[in-house]
């Protein structure tokens, strides 16, 4: 899908879930920076640094996972609520996809940018480094999570969104490996059949 497609339905999508979304307005913001955060730095190294189609659609299912999340709140999405009620389980497992994403489309990103500014070629360190980085990002957010429920106290439990769970940061940085490694099985093929096939620009 085209670069600028993709930009213009991310934000229609972030005006439309931010009109009046179904979670306090803080834990919304805080679900919704990452989006924010990654529209600008797209937009900014576009031209002097594109990345793959692959990347780039990836980044926008990622973005839409993480807007849903922010307009319901992880533990509240309707979906995944009628999943644990259907099958009597503990807790909305959305939040489990949001990490298992957490790992899954960063893993992608991470190979594009070591492949393309360092001398790592495709051998056993790339897929290495590539899920290494993803769970040291995914540690980096639980301890940003952490902090942010210490400053906010009861106005970030939605974003937090542990549902009760003791090992809910343990969780979720298993998910994150999870995901980050079946990418890497999945699209290693498809990222370097695309790497080869365009023209980047240098760095």
């Amino acid at each position: 899908m085209n670069f600028r497609v993709l930009i213009v339905a991310i934000i229609a999508f972030e005006i439309l879930l931010g009109i009046s979304p179904r979670t306090e307005r803080l834990t919304w913001a805080l679900e919704n920076a990452p989006v924010w955060i990654g529209l600008v730095l797209l937009c900014w190294t576009r031209r002097r640094f594109p990345l793959t189609q692959l990347c780039y659609s990836l980044l926008f299912i990622h973005a839409i996972v993480l807007m849903v999340g922010g307009y319901f709140s992880y533990a509240n999405t309707p979906i995944f609520g009628l999943v644990r009620d259907t099958f009597h389980l503990s807790r909305n497992y959305y939040d489990r996809l949001g990490h298992l994403m957490q790992g899954f489309v960063p893993a992608i990103l991470v190979r594009e940018l070591l492949l393309r500014t360092s001398s790592i070629g495709r051998g056993r360190w790339l897929p290495f480094l590539c899920v290494s980085v993803c769970l040291a990002f995914s540690a980096l957010f639980e301890i940003w999570e952490w902090r942010t429920a210490v400053m906010f106290g009861a106005q970030a439990s939605d974003y937090l969104g542990s549902q009760g769970d003791i090992w809910d940061a343990q969780w979720d940085m298993t998910c994150a490996l999870i995901g980050a490694t079946l990418s890497l099985i999945l699209f290693s093929r498809e990222h370097d059949r695309e790497l080869n096939m365009i023209k980047f620009s240098a760095p």
